[in-house]
């Protein structure tokens, strides 16, 4: 049997506590995304992109320059592993599981409870867009595609 594709839910994360593990390109993107949903995310990295730390200085996120603890999830309503070590990875998802915290695995899909999302964002439209995980570039495309209709016409606000 086919697997079905993932219900597209949307929530409330603005008063949410969400921990991003990891501070590289896939961190970056998914922060930068986050900040447009909510102001209390925290990066922790050794290594943060220029990105993060420009977000850190605008005070849209807060960031600890070392590495993360698997303790660092006390209090999490939401944590994305993104860190470049598929080990430590993991630690973080069966850390998560064991305290039902909502988890999402940049480099395993089988871990993660929910698949981000590319989104397009206009007002307060919000599109989030998925394969479920099984085509990431088509997806990227669609998201450019909704992204491009929503400027250039009558749907913003």
């Amino acid at each position: 049997m086919d697997r079905k594709p993932y219900f597209p839910m949307f929530v409330d994360i603005s008063c949410k506590k969400v921990l991003v593990a990891g501070g590289g390109r896939i961190a970056s993107r998914r922060v930068k995304t986050l900040t447009q949903f909510t102001d209390n995310v925290t990066v922790i990295s050794p290594e943060i992109t220029d990105e993060i730390s420009d977000l850190a200085e605008a005070g849209k996120v807060r960031i600890e320059k070392r590495c993360f603890a698997l303790q660092d999830i006390e209090g999490a309503d939401m944590v994305l592993a993104a860190t470049d070590d598929s080990v430590l990875n993991r630690s973080i998802a069966e850390e998560c599981r064991s305290r039902d915290i909502t988890v999402n695995v940049s480099d395993d899909q089988s871990l993660c409870d929910f698949f981000f999302p590319a989104v397009a964002l206009s007002g307060q439209v919000a599109v989030g867009i998925t394969s479920s995980g099984t085509d990431p570039e088509r997806t990227a495309s669609v998201a450019k595609d909704i992204r491009e209709l929503l400027e250039n016409n009558e749907y913003t606000d």
